[in-house]
């Protein structure tokens, strides 16, 4: 291991990053060093600036992929080496396309969770519809994380490694009952094959494209299409952005508030213009015309 990527991951544990961000943030400097086959320290600006347009239009990445090496270098550079750059001039970040998601109607939700062959991955899949838990939240619950007293999920150390707690509706409170006397999983609530593991995401998703397949829906699903669904389903129902906000465990409102934008009770319910504006008062028959269209 060489000293300057020692450092670099001496830096992230200061700072108390994720396990996979760092595994991340590192694998991305490496790619870096080896297409000059250089260490960065010797490498600046000009360099940088050709090693993301060959990630543009050679690699041609999505701009995701491009966000994460950004990020992985800005920290490099500005943390670890600390150069003291204007990193918006020297690493611009890619403007990301605004995509709104698919999603799922409460029928197709009902007819998808139908077709989940596995109880377990039944389970998992529908703790993140009633909770819009993230996949990896979901498989990493504890059964001491229900808690039926107050009627809440414990998500403990979720994306950003922030704990919160979530709504546990008495559907979902039988559905997991009922799972965990069949079961009776010890440290995990959904353990996966290897010991003392939890199911794994890969698997969740392998069960869910099975299940969409069995149950014919032409929208594509994943298991965060679940969690979209949960976010549009309140909305519909009435419940506000901030609370929406606080379930989901996103940092900012402007997160959560892009699915003002999908939620059909609040747009497609809205007045058009055009059926305000005053009728004519016809004050004579017209003459009959064959319909066109």
């Amino acid at each position: 291991m060489t000293p300057l990527r020692q450092r670099m991951i001496e830096d992230m544990q200061v700072r108390n990053l994720s396990p996979r961000t760092q595994e991340s943030y590192l694998f991305q400097a490496g790619l870096f060093a080896r297409h000059f086959h250089r260490s960065p320290a010797l490498l600046g600006p000009e360099e940088i600036r050709a090693y993301q347009l060959y990630l543009t239009n050679e690699k041609k990445l999505a701009p995701n992929s491009i966000l994460l090496a950004v990020a992985a270098l800005r920290f490099l550079y500005q943390v670890t080496l600390h150069k003291k750059w204007t990193l918006p001039e020297v690493l611009p970040l890619p403007r990301k396309p605004q995509k709104l998601p698919v999603v799922l109607s409460p029928e197709e939700v009902r007819r998808f969770l139908d077709c989940v062959e596995s109880a377990k991955q039944g389970a998992v899949l529908t703790t993140c519809y009633a909770a819009g838990l993230r996949i990896s939240e979901a498989v990493r619950l504890k059964p001491s994380d229900v808690d039926s007293q107050r009627m809440v999920l414990r998500v403990e150390q979720g994306k950003g490694q922030k704990d919160r707690y979530v709504m546990l509706s008495p559907r979902l409170l039988e559905i997991l009952r009922s799972y965990w006397r069949a079961v009776r999983p010890k440290h995990w609530l959904f353990p996966g094959d290897a010991p003392g593991r939890p199911l794994t995401t890969d698997a969740v998703e392998k069960a869910c494209r099975k299940a969409r397949r069995r149950a014919g829906i032409a929208k594509p699903i994943t298991p965060h299409s679940l969690r979209h669904a949960f976010a549009v389903h309140l909305l519909e129902s009435g419940a506000d952005v901030r609370t929406i906000q606080l379930l989901l465990g996103h940092r900012g409102l402007a997160t959560t508030a892009r699915y003002l934008r999908i939620a059909t009770s609040k747009v497609c319910s809205t007045t058009s213009p055009l059926d305000l504006l005053p009728r004519p008062v016809s004050t004579a028959p017209q003459p009959a015309t064959r319909a066109q269209f």
